[in-house]
């Protein structure tokens, strides 16, 4: 009798807690609308050494920034930090996407002849030039900026991470077609495994040469 009373409470017990847990839909795709808001990140200042940092400039295309507003309006700001790193004797990389070339690149932050570029994908380091770019200049800290922020700036940003080095991401510089898509860049870059602990969120007038 005592046992059977025990098991009762037991089970009553179990019932009671498992009441208590909220809800799991199963898939994120049924949880959509519940999903918390995750709290905007700290943008951090950054003290930059120039003869280890390379300013990335990826994919300011006419032909796709040039027809996006949310790119065209970090173009001010590109162009500033673009002046700031060349009188610091930064390096800049330029990336160009398929069918163009440098010339196809937004007048405002046009690279100048000395300065490389590369061709490729979202990222640009399947384009081998890259790697071998910045390791021949020593470079240790990336700048990433550019379009689209959920392509040629999470991917190659990624990719300088997955590579040992430090990347700091100018929010004011990277844009997509429409601001979920940079919200959830950002929130991968700062959370995604490896690539949140080499990564520091900023903006491009926090940044000192």
């Amino acid at each position: 009798m005592k046992s059977n009373v025990i098991a009762a409470v037991g089970l009553l017990v179990a019932l009671l807690a498992a009441l208590a847990l909220p809800a799991y839909a199963g898939n994120i795709v049924d949880e959509w609308a519940s999903v918390k808001v995750p709290a905007a990140p700290e943008l951090k200042p950054v003290t930059i050494d120039p003869k280890t940092t390379a300013l990335l400039m990826l994919d300011f295309m006419n032909q796709n920034c040039g027809k996006r507003p949310r790119c065209l309006d970090t173009i001010p700001a590109m162009k500033k930090l673009l002046v700031e790193a060349r009188a610091h004797k930064v390096p800049v990389v330029y990336s160009i996407i398929a069918n163009s070339t440098t010339a196809d690149i937004i007048t405002d932050v046009a690279p100048q002849a000395d300065e490389p570029s590369v061709l490729s994908g979202p990222d640009k380091f399947r384009n081998k030039d890259l790697e071998k770019i910045l390791k021949d200049k020593s470079i240790t800290t990336v700048i990433a900026v550019g379009t689209a922020s959920n392509g040629a700036v999470l991917y190659t940003a990624s990719g300088a991470a997955f590579r040992g080095m430090n990347v700091i991401i100018p929010i004011d510089g990277m844009s997509a077609v429409d601001p979920y898509a940079e919200y959830s860049t950002v929130f991968t870059f700062m959370n995604a495994p490896q690539v949140s602990a080499k990564t520091t969120l900023t903006r491009s007038d926090m940044i000192k040469f």
